[in-house]
């Protein structure tokens, strides 16, 4: 990677990202707004999952690209945050035309964090529409990791959860970026250890440098699960984000999406469980003028699922603790 890159997601070219939260509820919104319309395509392979506008992202239909992607917490709630967004670029001219008017295109998830020690007596309605508004307006290429935006209320098994992003540049000269929440059901480290299961992809030191244990613990594989005397549908979930400055088509954004769910495997114990909502919003936004020879899509396919295991760690290394926590920072295990 050249490192005088931000390790972010908008280290992909047209690409910002902007979050807002209420420490009060514990819980928050991140918008990823795409400079022009970009390709789009989602795979979901949680078996809870909340989401808006997802179909029409499948290569068969008919919108080609988007406008943004909006992550939010607050379960079903949360799902109006999109419309914040919505609003925000239909305010500045953004969207897909149709006659006289402009339809911003807005899919969004959302993630479950209504039990985490946060007030949600709300009144009437929730506040994600507006939080995602603010989300949108503060969009840039620079924003915070760890208790922020989507990630405000996460959690894991084990630690408090994340907002997290990592980036990377292929051989031939392609971008790749990831940005998650980490709200999974499973554990990020491996069985009672602080060391992340992501350790073999990190780079720098980006999220602690412990590497894995040695020996590995006798529970190493001990399923670590969150909430299990109230396991029930749509109780976890992780949400994610996979970009790229290369040209690809939905089908290809698809494989990416695909290739980018080989990085929960590698950064959560277990992922992509019934309980879990777990998906991947894919973005291409062409800036480089590349579209991947085959050997170059292979590689780039590889990269998301390592980008997306180091953002997955990087979301819970960087979460910060407050008061009623559900769960411990890591920071504050560690330190």
């Amino acid at each position: 990677m050249d490192w005088a890159q931000k390790n972010l997601l908008t280290d992909v070219a047209g690409l910002t990202v902007g979050n807002a939260q209420d420490d009060k509820i514990k819980s928050g919104v991140t918008a990823i707004l795409c400079d022009e319309p970009a390709v789009a395509a989602v795979q979901v392979l949680g078996g809870a999952p909340g989401t808006r506008e997802t179909d029409l992202l499948e290569p068969h239909n008919m919108v080609e690209a988007v406008d943004a992607i909006t992550l939010a917490g607050g379960s079903a709630f949360g799902l109006d945050a999109a419309s914040g967004v919505q609003a925000w670029l239909r305010e500045q001219g953004r969207g897909f035309p149709l006659g006289p008017h402009r339809i911003p295109i807005v899919p969004a998830a959302i993630l479950f964090d209504l039990v985490n020690g946060g007030d949600k007596d709300w009144g009437r309605y929730s506040p994600y529409r507006d939080l995602g508004f603010e989300a949108a307006a503060a969009a840039s290429e620079n924003f915070d990791l760890g208790t922020a935006g989507a990630g405000t209320g996460s959690s894991t098994a084990a630690f408090k959860g994340g907002l997290g992003s990592a980036s990377d540049i292929t051989s031939a000269g392609i971008t790749v970026g990831a940005l998650v929440a980490v709200n999974a059901v499973g554990s990020v480290s491996v069985g009672d250890t602080p060391d992340f299961w992501s350790a073999p992809f990190e780079k720098n030191g980006e999220f602690g440098g412990l590497g894995l244990p040695h020996p590995m613990p006798e529970n190493a594989g001990a399923l670590k699960i969150k909430y299990r005397e109230m396991m029930k549908s749509g109780a976890n979930t992780t949400i994610a984000v996979i970009a790229t400055d290369a040209v690809l088509d939905k089908a290809g954004a698809k494989r990416l999406a695909i290739a980018a769910h080989d990085g929960f495997s590698r950064a959560i114990w277990p992922a992509h469980t019934p309980f879990d909502g777990d998906l991947v919003f894919a973005l291409a936004t062409g800036r480089t003028g590349i579209k991947p020879a085959p050997h170059d899509l292979l590689d780039l396919c590889g990269i998301a699922g390592a980008t997306m295991a180091r953002a997955i760690a990087r979301g819970v290394y960087e979460a910060e603790a407050s008061d009623n926590d559900a769960f411990p920072a890591w920071k504050s295990v560690t330190s």
